[in-house]
């Protein structure tokens, strides 16, 4: 498992027009390659009317799938720029289609890539992307005395408090970044002189909202 990965925040289309065609992308989080065609047959049977649906997708921790198809547009200019956007944006585990219904006026080589890069970049910045990034549960174990002093330092480092259990102790759960564990329990230790006690939990993927800078 990877530290942080970035995928579309939910699934969507977004429709744009381009010298009378129409160009409707449709993007979703896609985990496997199967989820990847079953999005594709959807959506080939929401349009059946559509001179093209394209589509790229990009399935993997580090991508290691990477499919891409013109379905019928002139080679090079739908399948290819759709999974470029995709890549450049970093996302993992995603599919774009792009249905065109032609309007009459032919677009050229460059202008279907154009077309067919605008339509994702729209969808993308449209929908949204997040940032998911691997946290550990972790259990910390402390006195009464203790409970004011970690609370503090929990609150002013925006830790994830997700439950606080009172015995003849206090044990806290919350959620750390996987690749600040070490660092955070040695600040905790510090912090209390030693007298706590560590218990790890899984290992989850929590989502953050990922702002997009924009790209020319």
């Amino acid at each position: 498992m990877i530290n942080s990965y970035l995928t579309i925040k939910e699934t969507g289309h977004v429709k744009i027009e381009i010298k009378k065609s129409d160009f409707i992308c449709s993007i979703a989080r896609t985990e496997t390659e199967g989820e990847a065609q079953s999005f594709l047959a959807a959506i080939k049977m929401q349009y059946p009317k559509a001179n093209h649906n394209c589509f790229a997708y990009v399935i993997g921790t580090h991508n290691q799938i990477q499919r891409e198809s013109d379905n019928g547009e002139p080679s090079g200019t739908a399948g290819v720029p759709i999974l470029e956007v995709l890549k450049k944006n970093e996302l993992r585990d995603v599919t774009a289609v792009v249905t065109r219904f032609f309007g009459g006026i032919k677009l050229g080589t460059g202008g279907l890539i154009r077309a067919y890069t605008q339509a994702v970049s729209t969808a993308i910045v449209n929908i949204g992307v997040v940032k998911c990034v691997l946290q550990k549960v972790l259990y910390i174990t402390i006195s009464y005395s203790q409970h004011n002093r970690l609370r503090n330092f929990l609150e002013k480092n925006n830790i994830t408090l997700l439950n606080t259990e009172f015995t003849e102790i206090v044990t806290e759960q919350i959620t750390v970044n996987i690749d600040e564990l070490a660092a955070f329990k040695e600040k905790v230790i510090n912090l209390l002189n030693a007298q706590v006690k560590f218990k790890e939990g899984p290992e989850q993927y929590v989502e953050i909202i990922h702002h997009l800078h924009s790209q020319n």
